[in-house]
C-alpha cells in the first residue's frame, strides 16, 4: 500500500471521519513507530502496509506441496510457510530406518536440492518471502534455498523470509533436536554472521513462543521463555564479535494467539516494549534493531475435534487478536486440524478469514485501535510485570540455556498445562463441544490422509541421486563440513558446498553428528 493511500482520510459506514491514530493516554502523547515500539513498529502500521498473510503448508512430497503453493498463491496469500516432515526435522533421509512411518506425514519431505527445486518449482523466490519451520537442521535447509535461489539467477541481496532456527524452545518444550546446546548455539551464530553478508534481507532466527504455548505455558510465561530465549541469541552474537546493529535488525519472534482476546493482545504489545528495552540496555542505537517484529499463529491446541466447525470462530477471534496487537504476519489454522493436516478447502476458508478482518471489519483503518483502554493499558502493563520477574528468575539461574538445562522451564510449562487441564476437568474452565454444550452429533468432517508408499517413492529419488551424482566431490564435501565442525570456522560455506554437491539432508546432519555427538537432555 503506497504513502499516499496511508495518509488518505477513513470513514466509518455512518461517515464519521477516522483518524490514522488517536495519541493520548494518560494525559501522555504515545505514538506508533516510537520507543519502546508499544504501540507498534511503524508509525501507520496497517494504514500503510498490511501484514503478510501466510498459509502453513507442507505435506507428503515436494510435488504434492508444491500444488498446495499454487492455489494459495492464487487465493492470494502473500507469503509461504513450509512444514517438514519429522525426519527432516530430525536429520535423516526418507530411506533411513528411524524415517518409516513418518515420511510426508506432518510436513514436506525434503532429503536434497532437487526435492527443494521441485517444491518451488514455478515460484520465483526473488518475487516471495518464505518462512520455514525448521530448527536442528536450519542450517542445511537454507543452504538448500541459498543453492536453488542461485541456480535461479536470483540477487541474494533480495532474497528474503525467515527460518525458525530457534533450538532451545526445542530443548524446553517440542522435542526436535539433534546436537548438543553448545554446538546448536554455534550453528545458529553461524548463520548470523553469513547472513549479515550473503543474505541482508534474510530473517535469521524466528524466535518462538509458539511452541511454548502449544505445551501447555501461560501468557506471560510464553511471552517471559521466549524473550529470555532471545537474549541467549544475542549474547551469543555478541560474544562472537557480532555488531548487534546489524544482526539485530534480523531477528523475529514467533508468537501463539489464544481465545483470550485481550490478554492476547496485550501481550504482544508487552513483548515490545520489553524487547525494545532490552536491546537498547545491550547496545543497540539503531532503531531498526530494537524492534521487535513477529508472525502470530493461531493456537493449535486451542481446536477440537468435537464440533470443528466452531474452530472457525475460535480462530477468527484469535486471529483478530493478533491483528490488534500489531503482528508483521499472520498463520491462520484450518478448522480440522485437530483431525488431520487442513484440507484444501480448510486453508481456504483460514485465508478468508485473514482477508475478511483486512478488508471488512474496519480494525486497519487507525493504528492501534485498542490503545488508550484502561483495561487493555493496565493489562498491558501487568502482563509486562510477570514476565519481567520470569526473566529475572532466568537471569539468576545463569540465563536460558541454565534454565532448559535445569528443567526448571519445562516443568514451569508443565505445572502450568497440569493446572490448566485440571480446571477444564472441573468445568471451572468451559469448552464449547467437550465440557459443556456438547452434542450427540457425529460430524463427518473430511480427513486428509498422508499414503504411505511416499517413503518408497522417496527412497527412488535418493537412491536415483546417490548414482548420478559425482561421488568424489560428495565424499570430499561432507568431509570438509565434518573438519570444519572440528574447528571454530563458520560452517555455512561448506554445507553450502555439500548441498550443491548433491549430498543429502541426513549425509550432512551425520557429518556433524559425527563430530558433536547427540543432546541427551
Amino acid at each position: 500500500m503506497s504513502q499516499d493511500k496511508a495518509t488518505q482520510p477513513r470513514y466509518t459506514d455512518s461517515g464519521i471521519r477516522i483518524e490514522p491514530v488517536y495519541s493520548v493516554w494518560n494525559g501522555t502523547r504515545t505514538l506508533p513507530g516510537e520507543f519502546p515500539y508499544t504501540r507498534g513498529v511503524r508509525r501507520d502500521m496497517y494504514l500503510g502496509r498490511l501484514w503478510t498473510m501466510r498459509q502453513y503448508a507442507g505435506f507428503s512430497t515436494a510435488e504434492a506441496s508444491n500444488e498446495r503453493y499454487h492455489y494459495l498463491l492464487k487465493q492470494g496469500t502473500m507469503g509461504l510457510s513450509v512444514a517438514f516432515d519429522l525426519p527432516t526435522q530430525i536429520g535423516f533421509d526418507s530411506d533411513h530406518p528411524f524415517a518409516e512411518g513418518e515420511v510426508g506425514k506432518v510436513g514436506v519431505s525434503i532429503c536434497s536440492l532437487r526435492d527443494m527445486e521441485v517444491l518451488f518449482k514455478g515460484i520465483r523466490l526473488e518475487d516471495i518471502t518464505t518462512s520455514m519451520t525448521i530448527n536442528a537442521t536450519a542450517s542445511i535447509l537454507l543452504c538448500m534455498y541459498i543453492a536453488l535461489a542461485k541456480k535461479q539467477g536470483a540477487d541474494l541481496s533480495k532474497i528474503s523470509g525467515t527460518i525458525q532456527n530457534d533450538i532451545l524452545k526445542e530443548y524446553a518444550a517440542r522435542g526436535t533436536y539433534i546436537y548438543p546446546v553448545g554446538p546448536s548455539m554455534r550453528l545458529i551464530t553461524d548463520i548470523f554472521e553469513y547472513c549479515s553478508r550473503e543474505l541482508p534481507k534474510w530473517n535469521t532466527i524466528s524466535i518462538s513462543g509458539y511452541h511454548i504455548r502449544e505445551a501447555g505455558s501461560t501468557a506471560a510465561q510464553e511471552l517471559a521463555f521466549t524473550l529470555a530465549n532471545g537474549k541467549a541469541y544475542v549474547e551469543a552474537a555478541l560474544s562472537r564479535g557480532l555488531d548487534i546493529n546489524v544482526f539485530g535488525k534480523r531477528l523475529s519472534f514467533f508468537f501463539n494467539a489464544h481465545n483470550n482476546f485481550f490478554e492476547e493482545v496485550a501481550k504482544f504489545r508487552a513483548a515490545r516494549k520489553i524487547w525494545a528495552e532490552y536491546m537498547q540496555a545491550a547496545g543497540a542505537t539503531d532503531p531498526q534493531a530494537m524492534m521487535l517484529r513477529f508472525h502470530t499463529q493461531t493456537g493449535g491446541s486451542t481446536l477440537t475435534a468435537q464440533q470443528p466447525e466452531n474452530n472457525i470462530v475460535r480462530v477468527s477471534l484469535q486471529a483478530l487478536a493478533a491483528v490488534l496487537g500489531g503482528t508483521q504476519s499472520l498463520h491462520t489454522n484450518g478448522y480440522d486440524e485437530a483431525l488431520s493436516l487442513p484440507t484444501e478447502k480448510a486453508a481456504g476458508i483460514a485465508l478468508r478469514t485473514q482477508q475478511i478482518i483486512a478488508f471488512e471489519s474496519g480494525v486497519t483503518d487507525t493504528t492501534d485501535p485498542l490503545a488508550g483502554s484502561f483495561f487493555v493499558e493496565n493489562l498491558t502493563d501487568a502482563i509486562e510485570k510477570e514476565a519481567l520477574r520470569l526473566m529475572q528468575v532466568i537471569d539468576d539461574m545463569g540465563g536460558a540455556a541454565k534454565s532448559i538445562e535445569s528443567g526448571w522451564m519445562q516443568q514451569q510449562i508443565a505445572d502450568a498445562s497440569y493446572r490448566y487441564q485440571q480446571a477444564v476437568e472441573r468445568g471451572e474452565k468451559k469448552i464449547v463441544g467437550v465440557n459443556s454444550f456438547r452434542t450427540e452429533t457425529n460430524t463427518d468432517t473430511p480427513v486428509f490422509r498422508i499414503d504411505d508408499s511416499i517413503r518408497l517413492s522417496q527412497t527412488v529419488h535418493l537412491d536415483q541421486l546417490r548414482s548420478e551424482r559425482n561421488a568424489q566431490k560428495a565424499e570430499q564435501a561432507l568431509r570438509n563440513v565434518e573438519e570444519c565442525a572440528k574447528g571454530d570456522g563458520n560452517l555455512i560455506p561448506h554445507i553450502l558446498e555439500a548441498v550443491e554437491n548433491d549430498c543429502t539432508l541426513g549425509e550432512i546432519a551425520d557429518a556433524m553428528r559425527n563430530v558433536f555427538g547427540l543432546y541427551n537432555g
